[in-house]
């Protein structure tokens, strides 16, 4: 099990005590809602792990462009609606599907709750805080903690518990009012990836430090390291069009190397949340940015790129470092070799800055909510099915009805001689493999958050696998298992983002206005439009125009849940 991180140790065994103690608060409410069921555990006859009789489950669902079908199937009707009938007894029922673009499944589901429309049973989202939230104050959905605590099963309680602050944007009075969906732990954690053959041929090792860091940049800027004769590298990819803090790369690390960590909440020294933009500890990071930028060793259209834009710098050989998380090696860095033949790279830990510290953004194991509606008249049903994932699917043993995937001839299906053929083979599977699991009612089946990331690095330190999972992740290329291996060994550097509630009033009416602030300051002085002190001016103005009071509610969020 990979050891809590000692930054949030206090903050989580403080949320465990308080997620203990909810069953109290939560009883009374949840009383008229699940006493139905006091006299028999089910709501309906269960018998041999199903309904006798099917009950039925309400719900609606984006249809992502990723979302595959075969055999003449579609959502309502296929392989994964078939296995929930004959083997749990429930019924899904999909009132609409929408194509998942242009936020139009959010946008649906805000149209239901405006004209008052009868909400499905359940409704599951994913990254969108503020409808949630909506939703919950609404009043329609009921306490999910209470259900929850009553019927998820100990696998479902035990993987929920490996952060219990992943409750934490749900709670209202003391109630938890939605159920997490759980995704996998430090999957967005960023490592540093470095072009070795760059370092070889520069003779130079990989940097620990800032310091070595500049001597790397300023070769792989200056000193032709592909050997072609033309001044066309330049050092770093970084792109921060949409954020400093971000999935690929990211910039973030290197304010954590000064104890910073840009646009997110962190806990401060007085143990409230700081907006951590507007922390002096930004100001050397920021005098780094642009030094670097005057020196040319990112590019100088660095605040113009995206994420996915920025990396192309380096998966087409012009930049030699990229930071960014642990399952890049699959994609887009693979592009690499495509684009500059013979090319290689490897992973490395992030280095320290000039007092040693180590610090970079952490990615949150919520990945999402399901909400139960009021009037489910089987509100146990959704625990039966996602019960039985966690039992069978999350955490494969090699011998139950998933120990090579969902369904024979859709994710995997066997050859001749036995051979078990999955998505690399989806020629060889008639009619190709299609992802059976993106069809679950929470997108993804069910997740254990840390049983990823501890596999990978237990395999990458040379540890033969022990369970079907972790043999299942054998395949897994060995970049990528030694990148997760950093992460693993690089955890006690997260800096986490600790307010995951609803947007404020303030953050709503004087969010956007102050984000251009922040982001037109920021910009102005990596390019060397304005001097580092400028900075101090931003942070006055940004708290006196609104600043100031976002911190206060959102601390008000955060005295709630501690």
């Amino acid at each position: 099990m990979i050891m809590i991180l000692r930054k949030r140790l206090a903050i989580v065994l403080t949320a465990t005590l308080f997620i203990a103690s909810l069953a109290a608060c939560e009883g009374e409410s949840a009383k008229n809602e699940i006493s139905s069921t006091d006299g028999s555990f089910y709501s309906a006859q269960f018998e041999d792990g199903k309904y006798v009789e099917p009950v039925s489950i309400s719900t609606v669902f984006p249809v992502s462009n990723n979302v595959k079908f075969k055999n003449g199937e579609n959502l309502e009707n296929n392989i994964h609606t078939k296995w929930a009938k004959e083997t749990l007894g429930i019924d899904i029922n999909y009132l609409w599907t929408v194509n998942e673009q242009n936020n139009s499944f959010s946008t649906k589901i805000r149209l239901m709750l405006t004209s008052g429309q009868e909400m499905p049973d359940i409704i599951a989202l994913r990254g969108d805080t503020k409808l949630i939230n909506d939703l919950i104050d609404s009043g329609q959905f009921s306490d999910a903690g209470a259900l929850f605590d009553k019927y998820a099963s100990d696998s479902y309680k035990a993987a929920m518990a490996e952060d219990s602050t992943v409750w934490n944007g749900y709670i209202r009075d003391g109630v938890r009012m939605a159920i997490p969906i759980l995704e996998n732990a430090f999957n967005n954690d960023p490592v540093m990836y470095i072009r070795e053959d760059w370092l070889n041929n520069m003779n130079l090792k990989a940097p620990e430090t800032l310091e070595e860091l500049e001597i790397v940049l300023e070769a792989f800027t200056n000193g032709d390291p592909d050997g072609n004769n033309k001044k066309d590298t330049i050092g770093l990819s970084l792109g921060f069009k949409n954020n400093l803090n971000t999935w690929m790369s990211d910039t973030s690390w290197l304010f954590g190397m000064f104890g910073a960590m840009p646009n997110q909440w962190n806990v401060g020294k007085e143990g409230s949340l700081e907006y951590g933009s507007v922390q002096p500890e930004m100001k050397p990071a920021l005098k780094k940015l642009q030094e670097w930028m005057t020196k040319g060793y990112i590019s100088e259209e660095a605040g113009l790129y995206d994420e996915i834009k920025a990396t192309e710098l380096f998966t087409t050989g012009t930049a030699g470092i990229i930071v960014g998380p642990y399952w890049m090696t699959g994609w887009p860095l693979s592009n690499l070799n495509l684009n500059v033949p013979n090319s290689e790279y490897n992973a490395y830990p992030l280095p320290a800055g000039p007092d040693g510290k180590v610090g970079h953004h952490g990615t949150s194991i919520n990945g999402g909510a399901v909400l139960i509606n009021k009037n489910m008249k089987n509100k146990d049903a959704f625990f039966v099915y996602q019960n039985y994932l966690y039992e069978y699917w999350a955490n494969q043993d090699g011998e139950g009805p998933f120990s090579l995937g969902f369904a024979r001839g859709y994710d995997y299906d066997l050859d001749i001689n036995g051979q078990v053929l999955g998505e690399k083979e989806s020629d060889l599977i008639p009619g190709g493999w299609v992802d059976v699991i993106r069809y679950t009612l929470t997108y993804n089946g069910a997740i254990v958050p840390l049983l990823r990331i501890n596999g990978l690095a237990k395999l990458a330190n040379g540890e033969e696998p022990s369970t079907h999972y972790e043999r299942t992740l054998v395949y897994t290329l060995p970049k990528q298992m030694h990148a997760a291996k950093i992460v693993f060994d690089q955890q006690d550097s997260v800096i986490m983002n600790m307010f995951t509630g609803s947007p404020t009033p303030t953050q709503i009416s004087k969010g956007d206005i102050l984000n251009k602030l922040e982001k037109e300051v920021i910009i102005r002085i990596i390019y060397g439009k304005a001097s580092i002190d400028e900075f101090d001016t931003f942070v006055e103005n940004y708290n006196s125009s609104g600043g100031e009071q976002i911190k206060k509610e959102v601390n008000e969020w955060y005295d709630t849940i501690k």
